[in-house]
């Protein structure tokens, strides 16, 4: 699907076991119906260049769906952020976004993703059967959790820039490596403290194991949060290459 259309944007409400989401919905302009596409947002929540990421994938012919995953905190914006994030000289971000972060565990947010498959599921414009998952940062952790916690509902899933994805914790995502289904992709980060050498072996050997079609590489010289444009961590040849590596994975999957 390389053909660019015309998208159309909305706000949607989607009901959960906790209250309710608030999310920005990108699909093509017209009839039809078009594969559904989840796109799990990074830490700094749903802002403007992460709905300009869905509206991207929007126009390559997908029905993309961004939940607020912080919405038990407020509608979006949870946070009040400048335009640019310069991480350097705004260290004083972090003191406000950890706490949030570590209130999504991975029970509350496997619950919600129930509720967000429902919705598109449920939505006319998508397409009828398992959709695609891209995810970045908090959402590369989150796309595999899902593809492990609903299999029969996800067809693909993407993670970028990725951080905790096979710790030592009992509840570490790559632990549900044989429960998975869909073709996964990972795009590592270059020297990622959140994703150290050990743990981008450890993911590799489970999903392996496990027999899980997948792929995944270390984006040489990229750093964590490279995909993102309104960060001071952005690296330009890394996002294209997780633009050609994502349409990729959904082009063969849908």
């Amino acid at each position: 699907m390389t053909t660019a259309r015309e998208v159309v944007r909305t706000s949607v409400e989607i009901v959960t076991r906790d209250g309710t989401a608030d999310a920005y919905l990108a699909r093509p302009d017209g009839d039809g119906t078009y594969p559904g596409v989840l796109l799990y947002m990074n830490a700094l929540g749903v802002r403007p260049h992460i709905k300009s990421m869905a509206d991207r994938i929007a126009a390559a012919g997908y029905v993309v769906l961004l939940p607020n995953l912080f919405y038990r905190h407020g509608r979006t914006p949870v946070f009040e952020l400048p335009e640019f994030v310069d991480f350097d000289r705004q260290p004083e971000l972090f003191d406000r976004v950890v706490p949030v972060l570590d209130s999504l565990t991975p029970e509350l947010a496997m619950r919600d993703a129930g509720a967000y498959l429902d919705w598109l599921a449920g939505f006319p414009g998508a397409a009828a059967g398992p959709v695609g998952i891209t995810g970045y940062c908090l959402g590369a952790r989150l796309a595999l959790l899902t593809a492990g916690t609903y299999p029969q509902r996800v067809a693909a899933a993407a993670g970028f820039h990725g951080g905790f994805l096979a710790t030592g914790a009992a509840d570490s995502p790559h632990l549900l490596a044989p429960e998975v289904t869909a073709e996964l992709y990972f795009g590592h980060a270059d020297q990622d403290p959140s994703l150290p050498a050990e743990q981008v072996d450890r993911l590799e050997k489970a999903l392996t194991e496990a027999g899980v079609r997948h792929r995944a590489e270390v984006y040489e010289g990229a750093p964590h949060g490279y995909t993102l444009a309104d960060t001071s961590t952005y690296d330009a040849a890394g996002d294209e290459r997780h633009w050609t590596a994502l349409f990729a994975l959904l082009d063969r999957t849908f």
